[in-house]
């Protein structure tokens, strides 16, 4: 799933100090935290609690984050960075005029995306300024506020500036003073930044741990049953379409197959081409180009409609092509959401409760059926954000099982009361025959 989710959604420093310590975990790997963000926009990063982002899926992620085009990075490499400076220095329990890091907080809401690592695998104190050399293609250049006030930034080439923060020796400053002006630096050279117009991915990392996690052995633990917490698997990322930089069209599913005769085929285990997608402001047009040779194409339309007084997109048809041969399959009667959200739906099939109808005239294809599984899509109104928006889900909000359950409340008390209303129309007597008096006469004529 996804992940509707989620997103790209701004972390503020509060949550980010709660978040370390959700993430710490009992591993004796060490490790350090790194917060990316960037004016520019970011792919989104899955990550689950406890997970420690290895040096490989580090590399792979910035390949994708830097893979094309000249980019601007920042990086501040302090000398020293653990999930704990955060913990206690960051204003995690709601004392936020007491954090040390107001600056980087204001950085996190103003980005257009970030990406939060609580545990990255630290093998070296070279490790990180090495990756992004290696990625970027140029040497980093070691700067500092005074000197990056009067540096001319060529954006025309990729640019490493490396600017080097200290740690508390515990000599002269508190941690906390010196955290507190390192914060302001960052600031001043965000500030710069904003002034030369330039756009930039910033990286906030440490050359090493601040606190050393010792070693323990399996065989010094206690035997015994103890509750252990199951793990998660990592979430894919979605399929995204991006227009001049900014996402245009997401979808994520957990399952695409697709069956030509008997036999089913899972496209979401292979990588596709986006070649031939296009998006503007009242259509989209998701294509999906496999290896394999089998294309697979979402078409989707925003239309106003005066009922409502909104904007609502539908996914008007679904083609899937394979050795020169089309099937087409209509969606636009079922899959449909305000242009603002998203669509999700746990199972969109064309054969049993179809929201897929087959559209097909060639014979050769009417036996090609589709079937996703844990579906999400959105065609507009994604906003420079790397997450789908509100989802419109396909479930009903009143289901059969509800329905019956309302009537048959409704019916109960209805016989409740009707009940009642005969009871409360019962009359007695008000007179009654006195043995030793005259006996009651009833005139007949009346």
């Amino acid at each position: 799933m996804a992940a509707p989710r989620r997103s790209s959604q701004v972390r503020l420093m509060a949550f980010i100090g709660f978040f370390f310590a959700l993430f710490a975990t009992g591993s004796c790997t060490t490790q350090v935290p790194l917060l990316m963000w960037s004016t520019d926009g970011l792919p989104p990063l899955a990550t689950s609690a406890g997970h420690i982002t290895s040096k490989d899926q580090l590399t792979a992620y910035l390949g994708s984050a830097f893979g094309s085009g000249p980019h601007t990075v920042l990086l501040f490499l302090q000398d020293k960075l653990s999930k704990d400076d955060f913990t206690v220095f960051g204003g995690a329990f709601g004392n936020k005029q007491d954090s040390a890091f107001p600056n980087l907080e204001a950085a996190l809401q103003s980005s257009s995306s970030s990406v939060t690592l609580p545990a990255f695998e630290w093998s070296g104190s070279k490790a990180i300024p090495a990756l992004l050399q290696e990625k970027l293609g140029v040497s980093p250049l070691l700067v500092d506020a005074e000197t990056l006030s009067h540096l001319s930034i060529n954006t025309s080439v990729s640019n490493l500036l490396l600017i080097n923060l200290p740690y508390c020796t515990g000599l002269q400053k508190s941690c906390k003073e010196v955290l507190h002006e390192n914060d302001e630096i960052i600031g001043k050279v965000l500030n710069i930044m904003k002034a030369k117009d330039v756009l930039y991915t910033a990286i906030y990392t440490g050359l090493q741990p601040s606190r050393m996690i010792s070693e323990t052995s399996v065989s010094n633990q206690p035997v015994g049953r103890s509750l252990l917490q199951a793990v998660v698997p990592d979430v894919k990322p979605p399929i995204m379409f991006n227009v001049s930089g900014s996402p245009c069209i997401m979808l994520w599913a957990q399952n695409l197959t697709i069956s030509f005769t008997d036999t089913w085929i899972d496209l979401a285990a292979q990588t596709p081409s986006l070649t031939g997608s296009i998006c503007n402001s009242n259509t989209s047009l998701l294509v999906l180009n496999y290896a394999s040779g089998i294309t697979l194409s979402f078409t989707m339309t925003q239309r106003f409609y005066s009922v409502s007084a909104r904007n609502w997109f539908t996914l008007d048809s679904v083609q899937l092509q394979s050795n020169g041969l089309t099937a087409s399959f209509i969606g636009s009667r079922g899959i449909y959401a305000p242009a603002e959200y998203s669509f999700h739906c746990q199972s969109v099939s064309s054969f049993q409760h179809a929201l897929l109808v087959p559209n097909n005239t060639n014979q050769n294809t009417t036996q090609w059926r589709l079937n996703f599984v844990d579906f999400q899509i959105q065609g507009f109104g994604l906003s420079n954000r790397t997450d789908f928006s509100y989802a419109s889900d396909c479930a009903g909000f009143f289901t059969p099982g509800i329905w019956m359950g309302l009537l048959t409340s409704l019916l109960m008390l209805y016989i409740f009361v009707y009940g009642l209303h005969m009871i409360m129309q019962l009359n007695t007597m008000d007179r009654f025959d006195d043995p030793k008096g005259p006996s009651i006469s009833v005139p007949q004529m009346e």
